[in-house]
């Protein structure tokens, strides 16, 4: 065993009972609240992003690309399914799927109450998914109701638990919708089907419906969409690909990215970013803090042993080295227990959602927890890294400590 192990190992030993293991063990405890924290923190923060943007993407894709309409602005115009950008999807390895969808604006009419409405038309490319994660009530298009035989569309729409509460309706039901257009066209809809995704952008208007009856009620043929849906396998990725994609834009088709259709949410998250870090700064400030200062007192504490040490030959780096090792060691139990906490409190929040949120505010109703074990390893090797350099610093009071002097210091 090297010398220095040696006398740490003795020092930790006979340090109990003493002030200095009272400190330590509140040293031990600032690493370990403070690895707590950065482990939740990070699994709260990574859950509401990840939460958030699926909530988007389920109605907002990456990248939309859609030809300017008149007048109004929640309605496309038509595009060509087959186009310039549309030969080009196929060669571009960061897109993971795209699919052709439509908007048309309506009223939803019962007998006692009325709704505006934006209805979006989709087609059998349309990816189901991520959005059956959002399906409280009834089941997805089927596209097999009699009226897709009879008329050659769907008339099953699936609508938002808003709407659907507003306009007292449940699964089954019949409703009917007349198009904003001259002259109004109504169309009788079955409800196959309730969703929440408990974001009041998409829940207050949003139903969706085949696109085939937005292509009759606009006059298209099969050969025309309002929408290009496009989503990527890199989410990093997006302004690399919507610059690509730009190049080939012919005049009248332009294109929208999801960062731009909800600028307000994507702010708030960065604003996340930026005070998640702020507060971890603090607590690891605070952290080191103790540490320098408990080292302190264990150094000071330890007086006599260390002239008894210098008297006996030692160098200043050798007696530097067993303060830094037991410093070490406050800082290996810390992240023993900070990590077994952190990870405790974050499974059980995952598991039993033990904290609530107010939906309205935060589009969600618990607490989200995502376990991004990279992220964790990253929090304990940054503690342990800025750990070690902060315990250098007091340890630098030892060269100034005069052997005859500290023989003779009293505690």
């Amino acid at each position: 065993m090297q010398f220095p192990s040696f006398i740490a190992k003795r020092i930790r030993h006979n340090e109990a009972g003493s002030f200095s293991a009272t400190v330590s063990r509140i040293g031990v405890a600032s690493i370990a609240i403070g690895v707590a924290v950065g482990i939740i923190a990070f699994a709260v923060l990574l859950g509401f992003k990840q939460t958030i943007r699926q909530k988007i993407f389920l109605f907002g894709a990456h990248i939309n690309i859609r030809a300017f309409a008149q007048g109004n602005t929640f309605e496309d115009g038509p595009l060509a399914i087959r186009n310039p950008v549309s030969d080009e999807l196929p060669k571009i390895p960061e897109i993971a799927h795209w699919q052709a969808v439509a908007h048309k604006s309506g009223i939803l009419k019962t007998p006692d109450e009325i709704k505006g409405v934006v209805f979006k038309g989709v087609g059998k490319d349309y990816d189901w998914n991520t959005f059956k994660k959002s399906l409280v009530e009834g089941n997805l298009i089927t596209g097999k109701d009699s009226s897709s035989i009879k008329y050659g569309y769907s008339s099953e729409i699936i609508i938002s638990s808003r709407i659907a509460s507003q306009l007292l309706l449940k699964p089954g039901n019949e409703v009917i919708m007349y198009s904003l257009q001259n002259p109004p066209r109504p169309r009788k809809l079955t409800v196959a089907g309730i969703y929440d995704t408990q974001m009041e952008e998409f829940d207050n208007n949003l139903i969706i419906g085949d696109l085939a009856l937005v292509q009759r009620l606009n006059g298209w043929g099969p050969d025309s969409v309002g929408t290009y849906e496009i989503y990527l396998k890199n989410f990093e990725k997006l302004d690399d690909v919507a610059n690509r994609l730009r190049k080939l834009l012919p005049p009248e088709v332009y294109i929208q990215k999801v960062t731009s259709s909800f600028p307000q949410i994507f702010d708030w998250l960065i604003l996340l970013d930026r005070n998640t870090a702020v507060f971890l700064s603090l607590i690891l400030f605070v952290a080191c803090f103790n540490m320098i200062s408990i080292l302190l007192v264990m150094i000071m504490e330890r007086t006599p042993l260390i002239g008894l040490l210098k008297t006996l030959g030692s160098p200043n780096k050798q007696i530097r080295m067993v303060f830094f090792r037991v410093g070490l060691h406050m800082v290996r139990k810390g992240l023993i227990i900070g990590n077994a906490g952190g990870l405790l409190f974050c499974w059980l929040q995952h598991q039993f959602k033990l904290i609530p949120l107010d939906p309205v505010n935060y589009y969600m109703d618990t607490v989200p927890i995502v376990f991004d074990w990279p992220v964790f390893v990253l929090v304990n090797v940054v503690t342990v890294i800025i750990s070690g350099l902060i315990l250098l610093i007091p340890t630098l009071i030892i060269t100034k400590i005069q052997p005859i002097k500290a023989l003779l210091f009293k505690k």
